[in-house]
């Protein structure tokens, strides 16, 4: 999925090419690292995105302002319809502007189009922004994403 979807005359939204797996995996270890959450299995994926990403039958958009990548988000196909919604990440001088939840909109619109039947987050209770953007999405992400799974079984 390499489509690009202008957000405003100053942002895009790209698919993943393997000339943004610096500024990927740059963008995603700065929010990781701020709150001491890298894992290995971070790191497996940030090194190979396009082996545990893309090749496996998920997605990865990036958030452009100008050249510069600013967010980033993916969804990891597990098999049997089952999506994760992961490597979501902002960079902290964009946070706050509502570029997650343009990426969480567009991550949902491709599981749709992959006729998806559970996509599910996975989070840690220190990162506050990121809950208060699942909160920001209408009664609560939880229940959201429950949602949006039993419309697309």
């Amino acid at each position: 999925m390499t489509d690009t979807t202008l957000i405003s005359s100053k942002f895009s939204i790209v698919g993943y090419e393997a000339k943004y797996a610096v500024a990927f995996k740059a963008l995603n270890l700065a929010w990781l690292d701020k709150y001491a959450l890298t894992e290995e299995g971070d790191l497996a994926v940030l090194n190979d995105p396009e082996g545990m990403i893309i090749n496996t039958g998920g997605v990865i958009f990036l958030v452009k302002n100008g050249e510069e990548i600013i967010g980033s988000a993916a969804l990891i196909n597990e098999g049997d319809g089952k999506y994760e919604l992961a490597k979501m990440a902002v960079s902290e001088s964009w946070q706050g502007k509502g570029i997650s939840r343009l990426l969480m909109q567009k991550c949902l619109d491709a599981a749709k189009e992959f006729n998806a039947k559970i996509i599910y987050l996975v989070s840690n209770s220190q990162l506050k922004q990121r809950s208060a953007c699942m909160e920001n999405m209408g009664s609560g992400m939880c229940r959201w994403l429950m949602l949006i799974t039993l419309l697309l079984m």
